[in-house]
């Protein structure tokens, strides 16, 4: 198969069986570039109603820029990956501020403003203003590798500049807004990576995977990633109706969301001895009562797997003046307070489980 015949075989594909999605069919590299940084390791279908609301709250570039950060991060929550939000969050003042609203009109250029990597600089570059250079994602690894018989390992740096110069060289220069979306969408909704759509498929008398039965072991990709296990206790104090919360600062997961004070250990750890940290951390002189405690939950990230549990305590007046935390700022907030602070997914839930939210 040419270089054309895919091209234009992908093309007639997309334009009979694209999703209807609110960010195609437009030139707007502002729609543009929110939906693809919402949909960076997020399906479509949880992506989309998280891309209406931003739009809804922040219909242009300047709204957005001059949006209060914990405002941006609560629209976010239950996303994962925040530091997208805060990129796009800088990102929009650059734009707003230093380019009066105007994005970049080439791929170069697009890579030099914050959050803006490659793969989101070739969609911009090539759906709002017909660049053409290919997107290389996960659906476009996995269709190239199968459809034309690629072993290159795309967890390499060699085996993705190899995929990308492959895809460049296949992308219509005419219309590569199209072959780029196709390709994705072919991905997407016909070489799925498990139980591709083979005998349907259009590229299926000349796939070399499906000639070869590869589709199971194609694309390669052999490096492994390291989880790492954490142990979080959290402490739930609760006074005059009012939650200690905290923000989150550092560079740990979740910079700029609110969770409770955390003692976190390296390995599963009686109550006994988290009270006698959380004394320590409180600076109290006095024992605390425990009221309840949580079920372990488990959260799992991209590289790490949270075992939490929730510990809640009600302190007296007497007690709470004399809370001083060491090592983490806090301070009492109000239930409806705490509904509009950003949260982790995590303590969301715990707080919707127990009743607090």
């Amino acid at each position: 198969m040419n270089k054309s015949d895919f091209s234009k075989k992908i093309i007639e594909w997309y334009k009979e069986n694209k999703r209807d999605l609110p960010w195609r069919d437009t030139k707007d590299p502002y729609s543009i570039w929110l939906s693809e940084i919402i949909l960076q390791q997020t399906r479509v279908a949880q992506g989309l109603p998280y891309f209406e609301r931003f739009i809804e709250n922040f219909p242009t570039i300047f709204s957005l820029a001059a949006a209060k950060e914990k405002d941006v991060l609560r629209l976010w929550q239950g996303l994962g990956y925040y530091t997208r939000a805060r990129n796009l969050h800088r990102c929009a003042k650059v734009i707003a501020e230093e380019r009066n609203g105007s994005f970049p009109i080439n791929f170069i250029d697009l890579q030099k403003l914050p959050g803006i990597g490659v793969y989101t600089a070739a969609a911009i570059a090539s759906f709002a203003f017909l660049e053409p250079v290919a997107v290389v994602d996960g659906n476009v690894f996995r269709v190239l590798s199968r459809v034309i018989g690629i072993d290159h390992d795309i967890g390499s740096a060699e085996g993705k500049e190899f995929f990308s110069k492959k895809a460049n060289e296949l992308i219509s220069k005419d219309q590569p807004d199209l072959f780029n979306q196709a390709i994705m969408e072919f991905g997407a909704l016909q070489c799925l990576p498990k139980n591709p759509k083979c005998d349907e498929c259009i590229f299926r008398k000349s796939c070399v995977a499906r000639t070869r039965g590869w589709q199971d072991q194609l694309p390669v990709k052999s490096k492994k990633i390291k989880i790492r296990k954490r142990y979080f206790y959290y402490l739930v104090i609760e006074q005059n109706k009012k939650i200690m919360m905290r923000k989150r600062e550092g560079k740990d997961i979740w910079k700029g969301l609110y969770d409770f004070p955390l003692i976190e250990m390296s390995r599963p750890q009686k109550t006994e001895m988290i009270m006698r940290q959380a004394e320590e951390l409180l600076s109290l002189n006095k024992k605390l009562k425990i009221d309840d405690s949580s079920p372990t939950y488990r959260h799992v990230l991209s590289h790490q797997i949270l075992h939490a549990k929730f510990i809640f305590m009600q302190l007296s007046q007497k007690q709470s003046e004399y809370i001083e935390l060491k090592k983490d700022e806090g301070r009492f907030y109000t239930k409806a307070s705490i509904h509009k602070l950003p949260k982790p997914i995590l303590i969301n839930r715990y707080l919707l489980d127990s009743g607090i939210l």
